[in-house]
């Protein structure tokens, strides 16, 4: 099967998120943001650990308050994944996560006050090892940037992101990564464009605001996928207005798409028709619903008909082909004698699914201890 992207990275440093590589050639880091109250500690540990369960290699957390930041020390003990607290204006509370063992503070440099102040955060992040990301918002840039090009441009996000590099410069810091994130898809892009040629830190990639479920996908994926293409990013969030859950899984998507980093299961299906021989959109809903927990990377390709059904089963890992009362069955492209019956294709795919995940789990441990 064609699998191998042909996308070349960007060459890139490298920093770690607590135990989670980013840059220099390291899979793309698939993050999000939890939108409970800081302060609502088990709220905020249950969302965190939602998100941990669909992949989150990284999770990001605001922390406005010495309130939240006392709060934050709590929910650090309570969860495994890496955080980042996320801060702006108040220099003390950057000091007191990484007290409570922070992995990663995101700061804009200039925000956070005098020179003084700033050496303070960088010196306590060199000393306890922490990363920056320096976070650019088309929505909030610096006033007399906005007073110089009147507009969010490509050109005024770039100034901004490279004055907070400057000061990190200054302090001899070099263990950060930059994102200068817009609402505007064309914004957006042509920001990262620019500054990928400017620096060798990592870049975190996303279209902030993008919106709701749907429409939010479709932009975060259409500008995401326009620079991952080109190589550019080293790790991403999908801004989503709904369940932070949701921002994973369409980060895995896009990232599946492009064929850079795999995560549980690629269906392959058609949109039906009149030929199809049962019902493909129920059927491919109720097997993501049933399916979110697999991890293993694996094709499944679902088509309603023999037109496209065989020639989609042989380069999948499992394949249905839609016929008439009972469909055909293929595993590793090859058709089986089984058949499934149209009524029962749900439950009979699931369990051919999950047996095949055991069994290529099994052949990995059996390599493992070979070594």
């Amino acid at each position: 099967m064609y699998n191998e992207s042909p996308i070349i990275r960007r060459p890139s440093s490298r920093i770690y998120v607590g135990n989670v590589p980013i840059g220099d050639g390291a899979p793309i880091a698939v993050q999000s943001m939890t939108n409970t109250k800081t302060t609502d500690v088990e709220a905020t540990v249950a969302q965190i650990r939602a998100l941990e369960k669909v992949g989150a290699d990284i999770v990001r957390v605001s922390v406005p308050t010495m309130d939240a930041a006392e709060a934050f020390k709590l929910i650090k003990q309570a969860v495994d994944v890496p955080l980042v607290a996320d801060i702006h204006f108040d220099y003390r509370i950057a000091l007191k996560v990484a007290e409570y063992g922070v992995d990663c503070l995101r700061i804009n440099p200039g925000n956070i006050g005098n020179e003084e102040r700033i050496r303070n955060v960088v010196d306590c992040a060199k000393d306890k090892n922490i990363p920056i990301r320096i976070g650019v918002n088309g929505g909030s840039l610096e006033k007399e940037l906005m007073d110089k090009y009147k507009e969010p441009t490509p050109q005024a996000l770039l100034e901004s992101a490279m004055r907070h590099v400057d000061i990190l410069d200054r302090l001899n810091f070099d263990q950060f990564k930059v994102s200068v994130k817009a609402s505007d898809v064309f914004l957006a892009v042509e920001s990262y464009r620019l500054l990928a040629k400017q620096i060798q830190q990592p870049l975190h990639l996303g279209i902030t605001e993008a919106g709701g479920m749907r429409s939010g996908s479709v932009k975060s994926a259409v500008g995401l996928g326009m620079l991952l293409a080109e190589g550019i990013g080293d790790t991403l969030r999908i801004s989503l207005a709904a369940d932070p859950v949701e921002e994973i899984k369409v980060g895995f998507d896009i990232l599946k798409s492009l064929r850079i980093r795999s995560r549980g299961i690629n269906f392959i299906a058609c949109p039906s028709c009149s030929r199809q021989e049962f019902d493909v959109i129920n059927t491919v809903n109720e097997l993501e619903r049933r399916l979110e927990d697999v991890t293993t990377a694996m094709d499944v390709s679902i088509i309603g008909c023999v037109v496209n059904g065989p020639g989609e089963a042989l380069i999948s890992d499992i394949g249905l082909t839609g016929g008439n009362n009972k469909s055909g069955y293929y595993d590793g492209g090859v058709r089986q004698k089984e058949r499934f019956d149209n009524n029962n294709i749900v439950d009979a795919l699931e369990t051919k699914i999950r047996a095949k995940v055991s069994m290529m789990a099994n052949r990995i441990e059996i390599n493992d201890t070979t070594k």
